[in-house]
């Protein structure tokens, strides 16, 4: 019996599709540095200001992206115990008002900060440029710049 071509096309394009998306997940995991410990975490959420909570249900988290956790937001450091789902190009942003969605994010975006990238999935620790003063701002996210993917926000106070 012999296979039509076409048969050969789809399925070998569907394996290939397969590893690429497979690549793009696991790809951040592997090259991903050594996450902060948990003592350094606490150290540093011992010297925050504000705190706020990532949690897995907020409108546009979803299975593949969510964070879950306790964030500390010092004069310093941003810090994250806690998990969030792997992905390429994550990048921490403070907002002035809480958003959810990756649409609320796009319209308010102009309105935020970039704080620095976030490299780490169980915990991380992100320092803050002195020229931001993180007391204008009530929430933190954690967006994919490369995919335009909400991962996930928590409100501080």
């Amino acid at each position: 019996m012999k296979i039509p071509r076409i048969m050969l096309l789809a399925s070998h394009g569907l394996v290939a599709f397969a590893g690429f998306a497979a690549g793009i997940y696991a790809l951040p995991i592997l090259t991903a540095p050594a996450a902060p410990s948990h003592a350094q975490i606490q150290q540093l959420s011992q010297q925050a200001t504000y705190s706020a909570q990532f949690t897995r249900n907020l409108q546009d988290s979803d299975f593949l992206h969510w964070g879950e956790g306790q964030v500390a937001i010092g004069p310093d450091w941003i810090s994250f115990a806690g998990k969030l789902a792997p992905g390429p190009d994550y990048k921490l942003y403070l907002a002035p008002e809480f958003v959810e969605t990756e649409a609320a994010f796009e319209q308010q975006k102009h309105r935020m900060v970039m704080v620095g990238d976030v490299t780490t999935f169980d915990n991380f620790a992100v320092q803050i440029p002195d020229d931001i003063d993180v007391s204008q701002y009530s929430t933190v996210i954690v967006w994919c710049e490369s995919f335009g993917e909400f991962i996930t926000a928590g409100q501080y106070n």
